[in-house]
């Protein structure tokens, strides 16, 4: 299928499947309740990064309304003007430090006091602002007014130009003491010069486009070797088919869920949920892929026989630990600076990794065992390559935790979002060139079934037949020693094909 018709077809689909609730670069504000900050009253309207453009790149406010309680309006006349004073304060990331200040080294505050307003010239009751030192007219500070004894106050509709590229951050303040209680409804339109996704986004949607191209390659080499050997395929390649379709149908639904996120500006929470679905699902399969190969399915044992329903249950668990982390981070996620996941959310699925990991390399160790011990040196020699390549893996997903740590750490504000984006893909980059490894690996060939499970411990190949036949002219050592152990009831080898058929059937 033409991968353009494909694409397209599957953002039509998504597009009908557009839930009622969305959240987007369109911020809509449903009686936000202020917060009370220091000697402030607070309500954060969003953060997003936001690239410089001639008249493209804009915030707009669009019906925004204040409402108040009935208590702080009945403190006031009707014929009054100016009762109370709300200031939307707009301001780049870098300017963070000309707003607010201190009296005489003392604690930071955001509303100007009569200490401030003699140290500083501010004016008492309202937001403490020092204009920039690229551009006087920043950060800008926006006014509305209460009048009267009205409950509510609406700010002109207005639409702030960006003209310097960085991370932009919007508030809404209160000074007043009286306005305790303060609420807002309305929305602030938030574009980009390619579109509505915020800056930290927008990258994430070439990127995913490349991903779908290198997935969609790698099925297709896949698939003709898959058909041309059908007959002898083993049953952990099919498996091995599943994780690259999903990966593909994964990297493909990101991509609509952001082409149509940059066209719209809204964020349906229906279409984010199932593709953090898809994703959970292939992270999932893929987990329990490796795990399966590591235990030698297919390979040194038919079966996974007792451990089957453990491999199930520890995959049950992993996809609604991942669903959950991945469902927090994404549905609904708007701003570049957006809530982190829960720590209860987090731990369970970093506890998981770290147990699947120790699961994996303990079953290996196994496996490695079992079959040296066959002297089958052509599986060995691949399970050897398998081996290497996720301590590779393991090693530089270690390497990579500690840079995201450091990375965050060090840009609080998220002043670098532009090369943010890379957090995020590094996973996606490292899953597939894992699932290259395992593809090559495992690549169906005429000669698939000599590489499979089989009852017996000679002829797997030349090799192995010619080392065999070698140790029978010798004296047939070997067959003498198991027998002779065998008659004195000794110890049978712990690494032969009939205690690991009976340790099946005890599994």
């Amino acid at each position: 299928m033409d991968l353009t018709l494909f694409v397209s077809s599957l953002c039509v689909l998504l597009a009908i499947l557009r839930g009622n609730g969305v959240e987007g670069s369109i911020h809509t504000y449903h009686f936000e309740p202020f917060k009370e900050v220091g000697n402030a009253f607070l309500l954060s309207g969003g953060s997003e990064g936001i690239v410089a453009s001639h008249g493209n790149s804009y915030i707009k406010f669009d019906n925004i309304t204040f409402w108040r309680t009935k208590e702080a309006a009945d403190l006031h006349l009707s014929m009054e003007h100016s009762t109370g004073l709300i200031q939307a304060i707009v301001f780049e990331a870098a300017d963070r430090d000309d707003i607010g200040g201190s009296a005489y080294g003392g604690t930071r505050s955001i509303c100007c006091t009569p200490d401030l307003a003699k140290t500083t010239g501010c004016r008492q009751g309202e937001v403490i602002r020092r204009p920039s030192a690229l551009d006087l007219n920043w950060p800008v500070v926006l006014p509305t007014h209460f009048n009267g004894n009205y409950l509510s106050a609406k700010l002109d509709n207005q639409k702030i130009t960006i003209s310097k590229t960085g991370m932009y951050n919007l508030f809404f303040i209160s000074c007043d003491p009286k306005l305790r209680g303060l609420s807002m409804s309305g929305k602030t339109v938030w574009k980009n010069p390619n579109g509505y996704l915020p800056g930290r986004m927008a990258p994430l949607m070439t990127f995913y486009v490349f991903m779908s191209l290198t997935y969609l390659v790698l099925i297709a080499i896949w698939f003709f070797q898959y058909m041309r050997f059908w007959r002898e395929i083993m049953p952990i390649q099919n498996w091995i088919t599943l994780v690259i379709a999903l990966g593909l149908l994964e990297m493909t639904l990101w991509y609509c869920e952001y082409l149509n996120f940059n066209h719209v500006g809204v964020r349906p929470v229906g279409i984010t949920t199932w593709v953090v679905t898809v994703g959970a699902v292939r992270k999932t399969v893929s987990r329990l892929l490796i795990l399966s190969i590591s235990m030698g399915y297919g390979v040194v044992r038919p079966t996974l026989g007792g451990l089957t329903s453990k491999v199930l249950l520890l995959g049950v668990t992993y996809f609604f630990a991942t669903e959950s982390l991945d469902f927090a981070e994404n549905v609904g996620t708007i701003n570049d600076i957006s809530g982190k996941a829960r720590l209860f959310l987090v731990l369970p699925a970093a506890f998981l990794n770290s147990f699947l990991i120790l699961w994996i390399f303990t079953s290996l160790s196994r496996t490695l065992e079992i079959l040296q011990a066959k002297r089958s040196s052509v599986k060995l020699e691949i399970y050897r390559k398998f081996t290497n390549a996720l301590a590779v893996s393991v090693i530089a997903s270690v390497a990579w935790i500690g840079y995201e740590v450091y990375f965050k750490a060090t840009d609080p504000f998220s002043e670098r979002w532009q090369s943010a984006w890379i957090i995020t893909a590094f996973w996606d980059i490292l899953a597939f060139l894992l699932l290259c490894v395992v593809c090559y690996l495992w690549a169906p060939s005429q000669s698939s079934q000599r590489y499979a499970y089989s009852g017996e411990t000679v002829d797997e190949d030349d090799e192995e037949a010619q080392s065999l036949a070698k140790g029978a002219s010798e004296g047939d050592i070997g067959m003498v020693k198991v027998d002779k152990e065998r008659s004195n009831g000794g110890a049978a080898n712990p690494f032969s094909l009939d205690e690991e058929g009976e340790e099946d059937k005890r599994e």
